[in-house]
Protein backbone atom coordinates (compact mmCIF):
# COMPACT_ATOMS: atom_id res chain seq x y z
CA UNK A 1 0.00 0.00 0.00
CA UNK A 2 1.64 3.31 -0.66
CA UNK A 3 1.57 6.16 1.38
CA UNK A 4 1.07 9.99 0.31
CA UNK A 5 3.37 12.63 1.87
CA UNK A 6 1.20 14.79 3.30
CA UNK A 7 1.64 18.75 4.74
CA UNK A 8 3.36 18.79 7.89
CA UNK A 9 0.79 20.32 10.02
CA UNK A 10 -0.85 17.46 10.87
CA UNK A 11 -3.30 16.93 14.26
CA UNK A 12 -4.35 13.88 16.38
CA UNK A 13 -7.49 13.12 15.02
CA UNK A 14 -9.88 13.73 17.03
CA UNK A 15 -9.27 16.25 19.52
CA UNK A 16 -11.88 16.97 22.43
CA UNK A 17 -13.96 19.89 22.92
CA UNK A 18 -14.15 21.54 26.50
CA UNK A 19 -14.29 25.19 27.53
CA UNK A 20 -11.46 26.49 29.73
CA UNK A 21 -12.54 28.86 32.32
CA UNK A 22 -10.99 31.70 34.14
CA UNK A 23 -11.43 34.68 36.34
CA UNK A 24 -10.17 37.95 34.01
CA UNK A 25 -10.93 41.50 35.40
CA UNK A 26 -13.21 40.12 38.02
CA UNK A 27 -15.70 38.00 35.67
CA UNK A 28 -15.23 34.47 34.61
CA UNK A 29 -14.22 34.12 30.92
CA UNK A 30 -14.40 30.95 28.82
CA UNK A 31 -12.43 29.96 25.46
CA UNK A 32 -13.62 26.81 23.43
CA UNK A 33 -10.52 24.53 23.04
CA UNK A 34 -9.28 21.60 21.95
CA UNK A 35 -6.08 21.72 22.12
CA UNK A 36 -6.10 20.04 25.76
CA UNK A 37 -5.14 16.62 26.94
CA UNK A 38 -3.99 14.70 30.08
CA UNK A 39 -0.10 14.61 30.54
CA UNK A 40 0.34 12.82 34.11
CA UNK A 41 -1.01 10.17 35.51
CA UNK A 42 0.03 10.43 39.49
CA UNK A 43 -0.77 13.41 40.42
CA UNK A 44 -3.46 13.79 37.22
CA UNK A 45 -2.68 17.12 34.86
CA UNK A 46 -3.35 18.27 32.03
CA UNK A 47 -2.31 20.64 29.14
CA UNK A 48 -3.76 23.15 27.78
CA UNK A 49 -1.77 25.02 24.55
CA UNK A 50 -3.67 28.09 23.79
CA UNK A 51 -2.58 31.36 21.52
CA UNK A 52 -0.70 33.82 23.09
CA UNK A 53 -3.34 36.07 21.69
CA UNK A 54 -6.42 34.90 23.58
CA UNK A 55 -7.58 36.75 26.95
CA UNK A 56 -8.42 33.37 28.66
CA UNK A 57 -4.53 33.56 29.29
CA UNK A 58 -4.39 36.57 31.20
CA UNK A 59 -6.42 35.24 33.97
CA UNK A 60 -4.64 32.18 34.27
CA UNK A 61 -1.34 33.87 33.74
CA UNK A 62 -2.61 36.23 36.58
CA UNK A 63 -4.22 33.41 38.91
CA UNK A 64 -2.56 29.96 38.56
CA UNK A 65 -5.66 28.60 38.24
CA UNK A 66 -8.61 27.42 35.51
CA UNK A 67 -11.39 25.40 34.52
CA UNK A 68 -11.62 22.20 31.55
CA UNK A 69 -15.34 21.75 30.92
CA UNK A 70 -16.66 18.98 28.98
CA UNK A 71 -19.61 20.24 27.25
CA UNK A 72 -22.26 18.08 25.58
CA UNK A 73 -23.58 18.14 22.42
CA UNK A 74 -26.58 20.52 23.60
CA UNK A 75 -24.26 23.10 23.90
CA UNK A 76 -22.23 22.86 20.36
CA UNK A 77 -23.33 26.63 20.01
CA UNK A 78 -22.14 28.06 23.10
CA UNK A 79 -19.21 26.44 23.11
CA UNK A 80 -18.52 27.73 19.26
CA UNK A 81 -19.85 31.26 20.20
CA UNK A 82 -16.49 31.03 23.04
CA UNK A 83 -14.05 30.72 20.21
CA UNK A 84 -15.45 32.86 17.93
CA UNK A 85 -15.40 36.60 20.29
CA UNK A 86 -12.69 37.26 22.34
CA UNK A 87 -13.10 38.42 26.10
CA UNK A 88 -11.50 41.30 25.46
CA UNK A 89 -14.11 42.70 23.57
CA UNK A 90 -17.18 40.70 24.39
CA UNK A 91 -18.48 39.99 28.31
CA UNK A 92 -18.64 36.07 28.28
CA UNK A 93 -19.16 35.73 31.88
CA UNK A 94 -23.36 35.19 32.12
CA UNK A 95 -23.50 32.49 28.98
CA UNK A 96 -23.10 29.59 31.33
CA UNK A 97 -24.43 29.52 35.26
CA UNK A 98 -21.41 28.49 37.02
CA UNK A 99 -20.86 26.67 40.67
CA UNK A 100 -18.23 26.53 43.02
CA UNK A 101 -15.49 24.71 43.63
CA UNK A 102 -12.05 24.36 45.83
CA UNK A 103 -10.53 26.76 43.65
CA UNK A 104 -12.27 30.44 43.65
CA UNK A 105 -10.22 31.81 39.80
CA UNK A 106 -11.84 28.61 37.76
CA UNK A 107 -15.07 28.83 36.97
CA UNK A 108 -17.22 25.28 36.61
CA UNK A 109 -19.72 25.75 33.98
CA UNK A 110 -23.32 23.91 35.57
CA UNK A 111 -24.48 22.91 32.06
CA UNK A 112 -21.50 20.84 31.12
CA UNK A 113 -21.47 17.12 32.12
CA UNK A 114 -18.37 16.85 33.48
CA UNK A 115 -15.59 19.86 34.60
CA UNK A 116 -12.25 20.00 36.32
CA UNK A 117 -10.96 22.63 38.25
CA UNK A 118 -7.00 22.83 37.59
CA UNK A 119 -4.34 24.74 39.71
CA UNK A 120 -1.31 25.53 36.58
CA UNK A 121 2.26 23.72 37.54
CA UNK A 122 4.06 24.96 34.87
CA UNK A 123 3.44 26.82 32.07
CA UNK A 124 5.89 26.66 28.65
CA UNK A 125 6.42 29.62 25.75
CA UNK A 126 6.10 28.10 22.56
CA UNK A 127 6.46 30.02 19.70
CA UNK A 128 2.60 31.08 18.76
CA UNK A 129 0.90 29.26 21.76
CA UNK A 130 1.58 29.41 25.86
CA UNK A 131 1.35 25.67 27.56
CA UNK A 132 -0.53 25.53 30.80
CA UNK A 133 -0.07 22.58 32.60
CA UNK A 134 -2.28 22.31 35.31
CA UNK A 135 -2.63 19.95 38.19
CA UNK A 136 -6.41 18.86 38.43
CA UNK A 137 -7.41 19.66 42.04
CA UNK A 138 -11.09 18.93 42.06
CA UNK A 139 -13.50 17.13 39.31
CA UNK A 140 -17.16 17.34 39.21
CA UNK A 141 -20.06 15.36 37.57
CA UNK A 142 -23.36 14.39 37.93
CA UNK A 143 -25.07 10.90 38.60
CA UNK A 144 -26.49 10.57 35.68
CA UNK A 145 -23.75 11.39 33.65
CA UNK A 146 -21.99 8.26 35.56
CA UNK A 147 -21.57 4.60 35.15
CA UNK A 148 -20.49 2.69 38.16
CA UNK A 149 -19.07 6.10 39.55
CA UNK A 150 -16.78 7.31 36.46
CA UNK A 151 -17.82 9.62 33.25
CA UNK A 152 -19.90 7.81 30.93
CA UNK A 153 -18.82 9.47 27.69
CA UNK A 154 -22.59 7.37 26.18
CA UNK A 155 -24.15 9.77 29.17
CA UNK A 156 -22.19 12.98 28.50
CA UNK A 157 -22.17 13.17 24.71
CA UNK A 158 -18.95 15.41 24.06
CA UNK A 159 -17.69 16.27 20.77
CA UNK A 160 -14.81 16.22 19.23
CA UNK A 161 -12.93 18.73 16.68
CA UNK A 162 -10.69 17.98 13.62
CA UNK A 163 -8.70 20.09 11.49
CA UNK A 164 -7.82 21.18 9.05
CA UNK A 165 -11.51 20.79 7.92
CA UNK A 166 -12.62 22.62 10.99
CA UNK A 167 -15.28 19.83 11.72
CA UNK A 168 -17.33 18.58 14.67
CA UNK A 169 -17.84 15.29 15.23
CA UNK A 170 -20.05 13.16 18.09
CA UNK A 171 -18.56 10.14 19.49
CA UNK A 172 -19.26 6.42 17.79
CA UNK A 173 -19.66 3.22 19.52
CA UNK A 174 -17.36 1.83 21.78
CA UNK A 175 -15.42 -1.05 19.79
CA UNK A 176 -13.35 -3.22 22.64
CA UNK A 177 -12.19 -3.43 25.99
CA UNK A 178 -8.63 -1.81 25.92
CA UNK A 179 -6.03 -3.26 27.53
CA UNK A 180 -7.89 -6.64 26.84
CA UNK A 181 -8.64 -6.56 23.43
CA UNK A 182 -5.02 -7.42 22.17
CA UNK A 183 -4.49 -10.62 24.87
CA UNK A 184 -5.39 -13.40 22.13
CA UNK A 185 -3.22 -11.37 19.42
CA UNK A 186 -0.90 -13.62 18.03
CA UNK A 187 1.92 -12.42 15.58
CA UNK A 188 2.02 -14.29 12.61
Amino acid sequence: MAKTKIDNNAFVYPMPMTIVGTMVDGKPNYLAVAWVNRVNYQPPMLAVALGKVHHTNKGISLHGEFSVNIPGQDLIKETDYCGLVSGAKTDKSSLFATFPGELKNAPLIEACPLAMQCRVVKTVDLPQDTLFIGEIVAVYSEERFLTDGKPDPAKMRPFSLTMPDNRYWSLGEPLAKAWDVGQGFKRS
